[in-house]
């Protein structure tokens, strides 16, 4: 088991300064995040001091500096909120990110369903539009506009406005989420809800840019800010959506394709056999290495059966074969969309896949499989 210091070592490596954890979730904040919260104080602290006279200056950086931290922790609970759902769901999620734009929950399986799908995408919105709603009672309440007022009235509506843009239709926000797993639900397609959503985050950064420069032409008081944040958001948007797209290519099961056509033809040798000779009998096959007793002992490893071969040729096979676990198991009447899940979420190269009474009937390599989604 890592230790603490030793697994902040290894996430801050990727992606960002670990803060804690979150219902088992690593949560990082990513540098881009002080950028933007810099940003905010030096925006924010001048309406202080218009709204509440007197309260300028160390005050108004300080209630500044209250709204970045409210901010973030409000897009914190926006990401939780598709976190949770996500594990209640049974999907693992690898950790939730806070950065410049907001944030990113990295759930690590695709939704088998489109009910999954939706469900996900729609529970960070709600958590915002709660937020919103819990913040403008809270504001409502206050008898007269203060500072404290001023705090607590511009959470509500970031939240507001942060549930509000989520909801566009088009990936990679939670609308366009929602949007595919609707088109989903309906031609029974992932990727054509895919297609859809991404050309609704075209229109979405397209709306961006338009808005951007249509504030410049009007000579809007907040056009400079209004034009950088726009085209910042618009590359996003349009970043996120070509990702997505490409990611649906690269998973998807080309048409027409089974998995018979993939699957090259296995050997069983037995596992005191030379490495050697397992070597060259492996030549465009799988080898399963089977022990005296029977009993599997796992896969040849093509390359650390050459490592061995260069050193003892006649060492047993055993040494280089690596051991066959369940999640690299294949059924022969496996989905495609079953397979691409399981190679997606299972680090090995190779694959048995084994008939309806559990005998070997070919192996999958990683490399054929990634050869048939780029050919696509």
């Amino acid at each position: 088991m890592a230790t603490t210091s030793s697994w902040r070592r290894q996430v801050g490596r990727d992606g960002g300064l670990p803060l804690f954890r979150a219902a088992g979730i690593p949560v990082l904040l990513a540098p881009s995040w002080w950028l933007g919260s810099a940003a905010i104080v030096v925006l924010y602290a001048p309406l202080v001091g218009r709204i509440a006279p007197g309260t300028g200056g160390l005050t108004g950086v300080l209630l500044a500096a209250t709204f970045a931290i409210f901010l973030g922790l409000s897009v914190l609970a926006h990401e939780l909120g598709h976190c949770l759902v996500a594990l209640r769901l049974g999907l693992p999620v690898r950790r939730l990110r806070l950065f410049l734009l907001g944030g990113v929950s990295e759930v690590m399986r695709t939704p088998t369903r489109p009910s999954h799908e939706g469900a996900i995408a729609a529970a960070g919105p709600i958590v915002s539009i709660a937020l919103a709603g819990l913040f403008a009672l809270v504001a409502a309440a206050i008898p007269y506009p203060d500072a404290v007022w001023l705090l607590i009235a511009q959470t509500a509506f970031a939240n507001a406005a942060v549930a509000v843009f989520n909801l566009l239709p088009g990936l990679p926000l939670d609308g366009g989420r929602i949007l595919r797993a609707g088109v989903w639900a309906f031609t029974g397609r992932r990727a054509t809800g895919t297609k859809a959503a991404v050309i609704g985050g075209g229109v979405v950064a397209a709306l961006l840019v338009v808005w951007a420069i249509w504030g410049v032409m009007e000579g809007a008081e907040d056009r400079w800010l209004r034009f950088g944040v726009c085209l910042l958001t618009a590359w996003f948007v349009l970043a996120g959506a070509r990702g997505e797209f490409t990611a649906e290519r690269r998973s998807t099961w080309p048409e027409g394709l089974t998995l018979g056509e993939l699957v090259r033809p296995v050997l069983q040798l037995p596992a005191e056999s030379p490495v050697s000779g397992a070597l060259t009998a492996s030549a465009g096959r799988g080898v399963v290495l089977v022990r005296a007793d029977g009993v599997a002992a796992g896969l040849l490893d093509r390359e650390m059966a050459r490592r061995l071969a260069s050193t003892s040729p006649h060492a047993p096979a055993e040494q280089a074969a690596v051991p066959i676990r369940p999640e690299t198991v294949l059924l022969e009447n496996e989905s495609g969309a079953e397979v691409v899940e399981r190679v997606r979420g299972t680090a090995a190269w190779e694959y048995l896949v084994v008939d309806l009474e559990g005998r070997p009937a070919g192996v999958l390599r990683r490399e054929d499989l990634k050869a048939a989604l780029d050919r696509r």
